[in-house]
Formats: structure tokens, C-alpha cells, sequence
């Protein structure tokens, strides 16, 4: 891992993270269980609830369809929530810029690759692909490539490189891979399953200012701050779910800089305005929480987590081994801890935690066919996790060692 941007404090659950956590009711409803599980979806904050509510009781009605005042509020609701992302992502040039919502991270990642990259590609380009993410960030990019071949256009799909220790991306190598006829990658910000922040500006200092890079944020916007300035990426696709919005809400974000501008194929229909209305609630939530706050304290209970498990012999903790301390040098996990126990089988190991009251991802994590083999246990966490969670779930692990 690389040195870190954060630097790892013991965690205090202080008045303010407190009233934080105090917003969200199915958190504060069941006090006797612990949900770690926010990389698969995250919690909604009361405002987000409310905004739904009162946009379905107040306003409800199909957006670009009609001259009623209903229709015309929903209209400009979507109009807006447009700008809302765009301010959210720190857009140097929303001039420019455009902003599409789709129903996830997965909706968006398959209409770049149908309805924009086959343009990009002549015969003889190449796109990168991280082969052991998360298969949402590999499939399509793998259809485009067939989807050409039968139209005689031969596209070079070439593998992300990886260091082997640690999962991270190996940014030495890729410089080696990547020529003038790499055109496209497709990296994620974080990994789903090490925790790692892929560090993007490394990425493009790699493949130099031409290559078109789409990032994967599903594990970002929501967790941490987010600029588009200072990433000088082409796309960021996200999941409203996991950014405290509704589930089958999202966005694609297009720099509209380096090749055609994007526009999704085919008739639009109906966006999801309930959905939009709940992203624009969760974006001012999160940004009045502070992405930078929710960041340090996800930070911080993640090295609780391996700083302390790493001393349990019956457990193999996933992903770069030397930012397992707390007080380690390097890049600390963001908020997402993978382990495997030696002897309990992960699905068996997730059975007996929820029944200690702990909610966690225990399977493969759809990660592609470069990735860990076997299934593990993921902690995800949010801003409405709670120190004592952690070292509850520690206790439990150790009488399991």
C-alpha cells in the first residue's frame, strides 16, 4: 500500500458521531444487533426518509412529461439533483460536465460500455480491465470486446497489474503495460473486498493525460471525499443505496473531455424520481456529516478491528498485511475488513456472528475470476458504527480462535 492520505487515531465516540448515529432509525431501533455490512448497502439517515415521504405525498409525478405544477417541481427536482451531484463530486466545469442517473453502479458501467466506448475503439486498441474487482467493473468491458470482434474490430483486453502481497494495483508495471494505443481503463476507487483506496492519481500519472479512466465509486461517494478536480478521471458511476439513498437509484458522471460526449442509448422512460429525490436528500446529509468525517472515523474503527485481530492465530486477514496496525505507516483500510478464519468455514463463520447479533457479507463478494478463491467474512462500516461494536465483535471472534 502506499503512504497514507489519513492518518490513524484511536477512535472516540464523541457527542457529535453520537447524534450522527442517533439519525438513523433502523440503527437506533435495534440496539441488540450491529450491521456491518455498508459495502453491500448503506443505512438511511431520518432526513433522507423524510424527503421521500414528502415527495410522494407532495409532489409525486412523471418528470419532462408534463405542464402541471406536480410535473413541473418533479421536472426541476431532477434538473437539480443534477447540479446536486456535480457540486457533490467537486466539478471544476458542470458547463461541461453531464450527469445521468441510472438504477446502480452496474446499470452505469454497462452503458458506458454499450452506448459510448465502442466508438472509442478502433482495431488494435487496448483497455484495461481489473480482472480481480468486482465483476459489475468486468463484465461489460469484456462484452465490448466481443461485441467488436464480430464486427472485425480486434480490441486487446489486457489485465490490471496487481501487487500479489497485497491486492493493491501495481502502478510500476502498469506504466510498462500501457501504450499509445491504450485507450480506456476501468478502475474502482476502493476495493470492495481489501479496503484499499486504489489510489487513481497514480493511475494516471501511469498512463499519461489521453487514456480515458472510468471510475467505479460504489465504494467512495458516500464513504469519503470524492473530487473529480483533483482525480482527472473521465467518469464516476456510483449507487445511490450505498451512499444513503434509496436502492435503484444512481448516477454516471461525464467529464465530457476526452472523447464523444456521453448519452445513454435508447428511449429514457421514466427515471426513478422518488429514488432522485432520496439522492438529493443523502448527498446534503452526507455533506453536512462531512465526507471527511465519515472517513476518519471509518478509518479508525477499521485498524481497531485489524490492529486487534491480527494477534488472533485463527485468522487470515485479507489484503495488504502491513497497514494491519493501528499505528502502521501505510494507507489504512477505508472502512472494510476481509478475514477468513483457518478452520470455520466463512458461510458457517457468518451464521454463528449473526447470532451474536452481527450483521456481515460472508460469500465470494462477486469478485472476478482473478480473485480470492475461497469465500471470507467482510466487515463493512459507516458513520454509524460504534466503537463498542468493534470490540464486541472482537470478543466474539477471540472465544471462536
Amino acid at each position: 500500500m502506499t503512504a497514507a492520505g489519513i492518518r490513524t487515531q484511536e477512535p472516540s465516540d464523541s457527542e457529535e458521531l453520537s447524534a450522527l448515529r442517533a439519525q438513523f432509525p433502523i440503527i437506533t431501533g435495534h440496539p441488540e444487533l450491529a450491521y456491518l455490512d455498508s459495502a453491500a448497502t448503506a443505512q438511511k439517515p431520518q432526513a433522507v426518509l423524510d424527503a421521500v415521504q414528502a415527495y410522494l405525498t407532495t409532489t409525486n409525478a412523471n418528470a419532462g412529461r408534463g405542464t402541471y405544477t406536480w410535473a413541473n417541481r418533479t421536472t426541476a427536482l431532477v434538473e437539480e439533483t443534477r447540479d446536486r451531484v456535480k457540486r457533490f463530486l467537486g466539478d471544476p466545469d458542470p458547463e461541461r460536465s453531464a450527469v445521468h442517473f441510472t438504477s446502480g453502479t452496474t446499470e452505469g458501467l454497462r452503458a458506458i460500455a454499450r452506448d459510448w466506448l465502442p466508438q472509442l475503439l478502433a482495431d488494435g486498441d487496448e483497455i484495461v480491465v481489473p480482472v480481480a474487482d468486482h465483476q459489475a467493473n468486468i463484465s461489460p468491458w469484456l462484452e465490448v470486446r466481443q461485441q467488436l470482434a464480430g464486427q472485425g474490430v480486434r480490441v486487446r483486453v489486457l489485465p490490471m497489474p496487481y501487487q500479489q502481497a497485497s491486492g493493491d494495483y501495481d502502478h510500476t508495471a502498469l506504466a510498462s503495460l500501457a501504450g499509445p494505443r491504450t485507450r480506456f481503463l476501468a478502475v474502482p476507487h476502493v476495493h470492495h473486498v481489501y479496503g484499499g483506496n486504489m489510489n487513481i492519481r497514480r493511475i494516471r500519472e501511469a498512463v499519461g493525460p489521453d487514456a480515458v479512466i472510468c471510475l467505479d465509486a460504489a465504494q467512495s461517494v458516500g464513504h469519503l471525499p470524492v473530487s473529480v478536480a483533483e482525480l482527472d478521471v473521465d467518469f464516476v458511476v456510483f449507487s445511490g443505496h450505498k451512499a444513503m439513498a434509496l436502492p435503484g437509484s444512481g448516477a454516471v458522471w461525464a467529464r465530457q473531455a476526452r472523447g464523444a460526449a456521453f448519452t445513454p442509448g435508447g428511449w429514457p422512460g421514466t427515471p426513478n424520481t422518488a429514488g432522485i429525490a432520496s439522492l438529493a436528500a443523502a448527498l446534503d446529509w452526507l455533506e453536512a456529516a462531512g465526507p471527511d468525517r465519515i472517513e476518519r472515523w471509518t478509518v479508525a474503527l477499521a485498524a481497531r478491528l485489524t490492529d486487534r485481530l491480527r494477534h488472533l492465530d485463527a485468522y487470515e486477514i485479507l489484503g495488504c498485511r502491513t497497514s494491519v496496525a493501528a499505528d502502521s505507516p501505510v494507507q489504512q483500510r477505508q472502512g472494510i475488513v476481509t478475514f477468513r478464519h483457518r478452520d470455520i468455514d466463512s458461510g458457517d463463520l457468518g451464521f454463528i456472528l449473526f447470532s451474536h447479533g452481527f450483521m456481515v457479507r460472508s460469500d465470494s463478494h462477486c469478485q472476478g475470476s482473478a480473485g480470492e478463491k475461497a469465500d471470507s467474512v467482510r466487515v463493512s462500516l459507516h458513520v454509524y458504527n460504534s466503537r463498542e461494536e468493534i470490540d464486541r465483535l472482537l470478543s466474539v471472534l477471540a472465544t471462536l480462535g
